[in-house]
């Protein structure tokens, strides 16, 4: 599936992996093998945000911050890449919740 998804420096590629305690999210530019943001349910150990890290509440907050962060670097497009993984639950929930929040796919 990796292969057949490229992104490019103006719509990089935004991948998603679940595991079965965390959801990770990263924008990759393909062209230049760079990742650009990454944000995971890791980083949120240490906030007060939410004590469960492995359900759709904290998908929406990680889509949330990941756009949060392409717009400040100006990115307003990217192709969204899933893995392996069905469009369903958590990777639906970051997916939506970055869609709202202004990053186009």
């Amino acid at each position: 599936m990796k292969r057949s998804i490229k992104g490019t420096p103006d719509k990089p590629r935004l991948y998603v992996f679940r595991s079965n305690k965390h959801i990770y999210g990263q924008v990759i530019d393909d062209t230049r093998n760079k990742i650009l943001i990454t944000k995971s349910s890791l980083s949120l150990k240490n906030s007060n945000v939410t004590t469960t890290y492995a359900n759709c509440q904290t998908s929406i907050i990680i889509g949330k911050l990941i756009a949060e962060e392409c717009l400040n670097k100006g990115i307003t497009q990217v192709v969204f890449d899933r893995g392996n993984k069905l469009y369903h639950g958590r990777i639906k929930a970051l997916a939506e919740s970055a869609r709202t929040a202004g990053v186009k796919f």
